[in-house]
């Protein structure tokens, strides 16, 4: 079992995969109906991948990463060399214009999922021998040059999502190494810089930056998916419509059991089932930050934040493109949106944080 120190955090997750798991088995049963001709099709697979969630979880929260540590090398370059070979033409699964996945039939795997963990682990381990950031070119450009090496090839799959979403993790964890901001300055503007080049680059990442700032300019094009969002939030009022009587899933808003999953469910639970929500996926983050404050060795510490920061800018974004914030980014909210490996590997680093947990109270 989980020790008694995690089990509030536990009970949290396990209500996140539950509550993701009716979501969409809501929100997907008529696409599912029309296109398998089984309205649990997605719910079904989304079960099954949650229960070996749960044993990952448990075998992860098992480890005791100070063993991992000596290895963070050997997995960077291993999952780094996964997103060399998805990238090739027959190997590589290509679905809605990314080839991001590995797999047989319909249980495909991401592995930028797994990158994300493997470069956290090793910029963690970067940064715990120098206990805290100093010089810019000793400190600060070898995990920049990682995680432009990452952020590169994801973005060849093309995962523009899952890229911004790990350079800030690492931002993040740079960050809590009493890095001076200063230095961020320097790497802000080049970054702002590359930024725009990429969205200028790509037709349709300049597509997602004007329906963000005007959608009704394209509203059957690029402008579709926030518009018909706005439109399932809109009706739930403080206590939404009611469980399985969304109007957006009949066909209205593309994929719903996807990254726009948080607007079927604002409809049925309207507002105080939102904050509701939002409140347990807080008290995760707020878990995840108390278990870095109190590990006592560097690597756990810079690992947990890692993990932490992970997970919150991916509900941050998802919830933020959802209520239409920030541009279509694709990328789904934890524990709730469809997506087997997404799942297993965000159960699997809440496991590690666990186990981080285990080791301090060890």
């Amino acid at each position: 079992m989980f020790s008694k120190k995690c089990r509030l955090l536990t009970c949290s997750i396990l209500t996140l995969v539950i509550t993701g798991i009716v979501m969409i088995g809501s929100s997907s049963r008529i696409w599912a109906q029309a296109k398998f001709q089984d309205p649990m099709y997605f719910m079904s697979r989304q079960a099954v991948f949650a229960i070996i969630g749960c044993f990952v979880m448990y075998a992860a929260s098992r480890i005791d990463l100070r063993n991992v540590r000596p290895h963070a090398r050997k997995l960077f370059f291993l999952c780094t060399a996964l997103l060399v070979i998805v990238l090739i033409p027959g190997v590589g699964v290509a679905r809605n214009g990314s080839r991001s996945w590995f797999g047989i039939g319909s249980f495909l795997v991401q592995p930028s999922e797994f990158f994300k963990i493997a470069i956290i682990l090793y910029v963690a381990d970067f940064l715990a021998k120098r206990y805290r950031v100093k010089t810019f070119k000793r400190d600060l450009l070898f995990p920049g040059f990682l995680t432009a090496i990452g952020f590169g090839l994801i973005l060849l799959q093309p995962d523009f999502g899952s890229g911004i979403v790990m350079v800030c993790s690492i931002v993040v964890m740079v960050l809590a190494a009493d890095s001076p901001l200063r230095y961020f300055v320097r790497v802000g503007m080049l970054g702002a810089g590359g930024l725009i080049a990429l969205i200028l680059s790509a037709p349709y990442r300049l597509a997602r930056i004007t329906s963000f700032i005007d959608p009704w300019q394209d509203p059957l094009g690029s402008g579709f998916q926030i518009i018909q969002s706005l439109f399932a939030i809109s009706p739930g009022g403080i206590l939404g419509v009611g469980f399985d009587n969304s109007m957006q899933k009949h066909f209205y808003l593309p994929e719903p059991q996807t990254d726009f999953i948080f607007a079927i469910f604002a409809e049925e639970f309207g507002f105080l089932g939102c904050c509701i929500l939002i409140t347990v996926f807080l008290f995760v983050i707020y878990e995840g930050c108390r278990i870095a404050k109190e590990a006592a060795d560097p690597f756990l510490c810079y690992t947990a934040i890692g993990l932490t920061s992970l997970f919150a800018i991916q509900v941050m974004i998802n919830l933020g493109v959802v209520v239409g914030l920030f541009p279509v980014t694709g990328i789904t909210l934890p524990f709730i949106s469809y997506g087997g490996s997404s799942l297993m590997v965000m159960m699997g680093s809440m496991g590690l944080l666990m186990g981080i947990a285990n080791v301090d109270k060890n």
